[in-house]
């Protein structure tokens, strides 16, 4: 039984295949963590509530690192996951003191999470929900769980609720989805993914130390500098052996993320919507807020088995669609920039088809007085100069050539030199007073205002109808920097309102054409979470399509998300991002770790170019089922060697080796593979040759790869044993 309840009603085990999850209250309605780890029993769990209650040292507080969620208030001193401001007896309160009120489990017994990782499914999971009231303020606080037992997951969210008869309005400066308790160890090793604008999803592990680690985004957006995820491990655990909890938070807006190591060695993670403590929203009575949800899982097969628990997930709950393969793509941005016609992307796509190309997309400039950068966003309709018939003429003829068609949008962005600007300059966000900042010549709308929402649908509906179109690249090329609401009694809810808006405005797109795909891009890997992959088919992970960098920001991405997200271009060498000169096989091998795309300007290429650039689209086309759906092994990580990974599926085995560099005139050795059958008979589908599985996981596959940038493609297939 995934949930189970304690005899005395006051303790609750949430167990997964090879873990639980064990919380308890206290006599006086305190509420502990009292396990995370190892699948326990209920007996084991009712142990656990038996044990006293921590006693507080001198300067701290007895359940500092041990509460479920910690409030402000009171002998607490570790940071609070809930804060809040409001009126009682005529004075401004502080803190939350909370009695419970009950309880309910069962199979989707809550309402859900608006904005919720699993938003990509309707299928049935184990629930509990816990509830507690504050009557000074008239609040009642939920605590949400949903187990996701197969992956040894458990989705977090919370919700805070004015009672109708609550004497005056309550401020939620802060109110996290979860606070997550680590059990005691000597000492902890955090990993996270930061970066910055063409450099994302960069991994980073280092030892923690006593204190806060803080960070997160104060950009509107998730950002380029972090996305919303943590492993911790107690500094043993390898790619495939050891111990490891992780976290994601489900959420496209600002966010904050509390790594504490205490003074009594406890570590907890809070974290949530809100960059910091300024406001989410106020409640009036009869109000409710609902967080986001913050997943998290442990794994015991360390980072890679994690990795692949998180990919699973994403593909059984949050990616809509993930079943199905994503076609091969070409992008005309690096070709044409703004300069779009209809006859120059026609030859495009005349090129595109040739290859084997699947899907063409239209990038930036086929709308509106777009010429370049600075102006037409927010006018969504084809340019009479460059379409006069609209887009239906190229549409028509890109299908006509086998291929799907679809273009760029950025919605939630405006010129002022748009006529949308001209005709409601109130609607992009602004301080009264105030310049507003401008970044690519454009300022942010107000997706929280209902008049800018429905502008938009109409004008995104109206277009989606106009020709047939199959995907949407949405674009968002700019952080928030003057993110006000004037008029507005509590602007400070803008960051909530913004992201309820984008999700609302996708959500009512998908159910208006459910055959349209959707790619979510901010500048690159600027918008990249569970919250978005829940209304997305992709991601574009990074506006450097350099294939070494690729690397590494691939191997980043892998920590969570799977390749069947992950959108990768082979562009042209020069590189525009790195200048670096690559081989196009070794662009292509990098692209074929995810999603394949291209972006290059074919017109340009050699007529050998575009020979191997068929046999490759050709050759990815054979193993794409492997990749996008395979269990990922990260084999070698990148750096100036060897770096492979390995994708595994029912009786197939897809390996993607690349040498950056080769050292001192060697060749690589042979590279040991993962999570073959020993007994069995593997056969390399292009070459023939038949290895032992025992053979290729203990002594390796010899990939022959020598050279600088070079590039190996293995498609094994299992044919005996």
């Amino acid at each position: 039984m995934p949930i189970e309840t304690g005899p005395s009603g006051r303790f609750w085990l949430l167990s997964g295949i090879r873990s639980s999850y064990a919380i308890g209250l206290t006599p006086d309605d305190g509420l502990l963590n009292l396990h995370w780890g190892p699948r326990i029993s209920l007996a084991d769990a009712e142990a656990l509530a038996a044990e006293p209650v921590p006693q507080a040292h001198a300067f701290e507080g007895a359940a500092d690192g041990y509460e479920e969620y910690p409030t402000e208030g009171g002998l607490r001193f570790a940071r609070p996951a809930l804060s809040v401001r409001g009126r009682a007896r005529d004075s401004v309160i502080r803190g939350t003191e909370w009695t419970f009120a009950g309880f309910e489990t069962g199979a989707q017994a809550g309402p859900g999470a608006g904005t919720e990782a699993g938003a990509g499914s309707d299928a049935a999971a184990d629930e509990l929900h816990l509830r507690f009231v504050d009557e000074l303020l008239s609040l009642e606080i939920s605590l949400h769980y949903r187990l996701r037992a197969e992956f040894d997951l458990v989705e977090r969210w919370v919700t805070v609720a004015a009672r109708a008869t609550a004497p005056a309005p309550v401020e939620l400066l802060r109110a996290d989805a979860a606070a997550w308790t680590l059990p005691l160890r000597d000492e902890w090793r955090l990993s996270e993914l930061h970066g910055r604008f063409v450099g994302e999803s960069r991994l980073e592990r280092g030892t923690l130390l006593h204190g806060e680690h803080v960070y997160g985004s104060r950009h509107g957006h998730t950002s380029h500098n972090h996305l919303p995820w943590f492993a911790l491990d107690d500094g043993s655990a390898a790619e495939e052996q050891g111990q490891v909890w992780s976290g994601a938070l489900a959420w496209s807006g600002n966010w904050r993320f509390a790594v504490q190591l205490l003074p009594m060695g406890r570590v907890q993670v809070t974290g949530g919507a809100g960059g910091d403590e300024s406001g989410l929203v106020e409640l009036a009575p009869g109000d409710v807020y609902e967080s986001p949800v913050f997943a998290a899982l442990y794994s015991e097969d360390g980072f890679g088995g994690a990795s692949r628990a998180w990919h699973a997930y994403q593909l059984s709950y949050v990616v809509p669609k993930a079943d199905r393969l994503r076609p091969v793509l070409y992008n005309s941005w690096e070709a044409t920039h703004f300069d779009v016609s209809e006859a120059s992307q026609r030859k495009l796509a005349d090129r595109a088809a040739g290859l084997g190309v699947e899907l063409f997309v239209v990038d930036d400039g086929w709308f509106g007085s777009r010429r370049d950068d600075r102006a037409g966003l927010g006018d969504w309709t084809p340019s009479a100069e460059q379409f006069p018939d609209g887009l239906r003429p190229l549409a028509e003829h890109v299908h006509g050539l086998g291929m799907q068609f679809g273009i760029w949008v950025e919605p939630e962005m405006v010129n002022p030199d748009s006529d949308l600007y001209r005709a409601h300059p109130e609607w992009a966000q602004h301080y009264p007073g105030r310049r507003r900042s401008e970044w690519r010549n454009q300022l942010v709308l107000n997706l929280g205002l209902p008049a800018v929402r429905d502008h938009l649908f109409e004008q995104l509906d109206a277009l989606l109808g106009s020709a047939p179109i199959d995907y949407v690249k949405w674009d968002f090329n700019r952080s928030f920097s003057e993110p006000g609401w004037p008029g507005e009694p509590y602007p400070e809810r803008l960051g909530l309102e913004h992201v309820y808006g984008f999700y609302g405005l996708l959500d009512r797109l998908r159910a208006a054409h459910p055959d349209v795909a959707f790619e979510s891009c901010s500048a690159g890997g600027g918008r990249i979470d569970l919250g978005v992959l829940a209304r997305t088919d992709m991601v574009w992970v990074s506006d450097n399509t350099d294939p070494l960098d690729r690397l590494r920001i691939q191997h980043g991405l892998s920590q969570l998300h799977p390749a069947r997200v992950a959108s990768a271009w082979v562009t042209d060498s020069p590189n525009a991002i790195t200048g670096r000169v690559t081989p196009l096989r070794f662009r292509f091998v990098s692209a074929m770790a995810g999603l394949l795309g291209l972006g290059g300007n074919l017109v340009e290429w050699s007529d050998a170019e575009l020979d191997e650039a068929r046999e490759l689209v050709a050759r990815y086309k054979e193993i794409r089922h492997v990749v996008q759906h395979g269990a990922l092994y990260r084999l070698r990580p990148p750096g100036a060697g060897l770096t492979a990974v390995q994708y595994v599926l029912g009786d197939e085995a897809v390996v993607l080796a690349w040498l950056g560099a080769q050292e001192f005139a060697a060749a690589p050795g042979p590279l040991p593979l993962a999570a073959l059958e020993a007994g069995a008979r593997y056969r390399d589908l292009e070459s023939g040759v038949e290895y032992s599985g025992a053979l290729l996981r203990h002594r390796g596959l010899v990939t022959g790869l020598t050279g600088d940038y070079a590039a190996g493609i293995f498609h094994l297939r299992r044919t005996a044993g």
